[in-house]
């Protein structure tokens, strides 16, 4: 079943949509695709469609760790292939921001990819540091291929005493 919002937007009960996909149910699935209209169809079949320009720069989001030990905050990257004279590490109000570029080389004879997994370019990772840290006790190391950023953590009491007025 079909409800319309006030912007006559479909939207789909669980239900119906469940049944579909799970129980490969014939009837529920012609019943919910009736129900979309067919410019709609058309945008979920091909949902590439007019949504990107190849030509527009995106930079490559950075996969990373971060855990604690006692004493210490660490940040892990994997930044296999990119010279350490490349990668831009700085920390402004508790954020850490990691930047580079990995670089594939020239291939200028190439003309035709019938794989291309590996990301190339420009990266960036911003990550909200989760706990309070010293900021003068930063270390950055950059071997085989993971960059580790160690900081110092500050040192909070776990209890406060609040005195009431």
């Amino acid at each position: 079943m079909a409800r319309r919002n006030r912007d006559d937007d479909l939207l789909l009960e669980e239900e119906d949509e469940l049944t579909a996909a799970f129980l490969g149910d014939e009837d529920a699935t012609t019943a919910v695709a009736e129900q979309i209209p067919q410019e709609q169809q058309q945008q979920m079949a091909n949902p590439a469609d007019d949504q990107w320009d190849e030509d527009e720069a995106v930079p490559g989001q950075l996969a990373v760790d971060v855990y604690e030990t006692k004493e210490k905050l660490v940040v892990k990257a994997r930044t296999a292939g990119v010279n350490k004279n490349e990668l831009d590490v700085s920390i402004s109000d508790n954020q850490l921001t990691i930047r580079g570029t990995l670089n594939a080389g020239t291939e200028d004879d190439v003309e035709n990819y019938f794989l291309q997994e590996c990301y190339w370019g420009e990266f960036s990772r911003t990550i909200a540091l989760p706990v309070p840290v010293k900021e003068e006790e930063i270390e950055a190391v950059l071997k085989d291929g993971v960059l580790t950023i160690s900081f110092g953590k500050v040192k909070q009491d776990t209890v406060k005493k609040i005195q009431v007025l």
